[in-house]
C-alpha cells in the first residue's frame, strides 16, 4: 500500500485488506448474479479497483472523505456517496441511481464496530439480493447455519436465515490486513430467499421479536412473551406447537420461532 494513503482510522474500524486471492474472491462471489453493485466503506480502493473493472453498474458510500483521491482514480465522482451509511436512505439512494427493480450485491469489509447495523440496514432493502461482506469471526459465526461454536438458536441468525440463504465464503486471518486486527475474520456470502416464511414487509415487527425473545435467552419464554402478548395468546400458541411454557427460546429452532411468531402476530 502507498505510504500516501491516509492512514487507517482506528475510530472508524478501519483495517485495509492486502492479500490479493481473498480480494479476487470477495469480487468474483456474484459478478454473474447481479444486475448491479453497492460498496459500502471503500476506503483507500483496495476493492473497488477490482469491482470497478465487472462491467456492471457501480456505486460506492464512504463516510471518509480522506480516501476521495483513491477512489476518483476508479470511479467518477458521481459514482461516489460521502457520507454515513447508517444515516443515509438508503430506498432513496436506490431510486436516484435508477436500481429500483434490479438484484444489487453488496459488498463491504464491514467496520467491526456497526457491521450488524449496517447488514439490518440493507437486509430491510427489497433491491438487495446478493451480499458479500467480512465480519469479526466471532460475529459473522451467529449468522451461519452451522458454526461449531454456536450450539444453540441466536436472534441474529434466525432474522438472517429467515430472509438469505447465508454460506462461509472465506476465513480470513489477521496477517491479511493493514493494519492487522486483533481478532480472525471471515467472509460471508449471502443470496435472497424469494419466498420466506415471514415476508420482508414484516421484518421490523419479526426483528423485534427476536431481540425481545433472546434478550433474556435463558429465561422460560412465558415470561418473556407476556411483555408483550397476552397470557391467553401465549398459552395457545405455544400448546399448538406442544411448546412447554418453562422451555427457554435458546432450543428452538428456525421453524418453531416462525411459526409462534406468525401464531402471536396473528398473520
Amino acid at each position: 500500500m502507498s505510504n500516501s494513503l491516509p492512514r487507517a482510522n482506528k475510530n472508524l474500524g478501519q483495517h485495509f485488506l492486502n492479500d490479493e486471492s481473498i480480494i479476487n474472491s470477495i469480487c468474483n462471489n456474484y459478478v454473474k448474479e447481479a444486475d448491479c453493485i453497492i460498496e459500502v466503506g471503500p476506503g483507500p480502493a483496495i476493492l473497488t479497483k477490482k469491482l470497478s473493472t465487472l462491467n456492471l453498474p457501480y456505486h460506492v458510500i464512504e463516510k471518509d472523505i480522506r480516501f476521495k483521491q483513491s477512489l476518483t482514480q476508479y470511479l467518477d465522482e458521481t459514482q461516489i456517496t460521502f457520507a454515513d451509511i447508517l444515516t443515509i436512505e438508503l430506498s432513496e439512494l436506490i431510486l436516484k441511481l435508477g436500481w429500483e427493480g434490479k438484484k444489487i450485491w453488496f459488498v463491504s469489509n464491514l467496520p467491526y464496530n456497526i457491521g450488524v447495523p449496517i447488514l439490518i440496514k440493507f437486509m430491510q432493502d427489497s433491491n438487495i439480493y446478493f451480499m458479500s461482506l467480512m465480519f469479526q469471526k466471532e460475529v459473522g459465526l451467529k449468522i451461519l447455519p452451522k458454526a461449531s461454536n454456536r450450539k444453540r438458536m441466536g436472534s441474529l441468525h434466525a432474522l438472517c436465515t429467515n430472509f438469505f440463504n447465508c454460506k462461509l465464503l472465506l476465513d480470513v486471518p489477521p496477517s491479511s490486513f493493514s493494519p492487522p486486527p486483533k481478532v480472525d475474520s471471515i467472509v460471508i456470502s449471502m443470496e435472497k430467499q424469494e419466498n420466506t416464511i415471514i415476508p420482508l414487509t414484516k421484518f421490523k415487527h419479526f426483528e423485534k421479536f427476536l431481540r425481545n425473545l433472546f434478550q433474556f435467552k435463558r429465561k422460560q419464554c412465558f415470561k418473556i412473551l407476556k411483555m408483550s402478548y397476552s397470557e391467553s395468546d401465549i398459552l395457545s400458541s405455544l400448546n399448538e406447537l406442544n411448546i412447554l411454557p418453562t422451555s427457554r427460546a435458546e432450543t428452538f429452532n428456525l421453524k418453531t420461532i416462525q411459526q409462534l411468531f406468525k401464531l402471536l402476530e396473528k398473520e
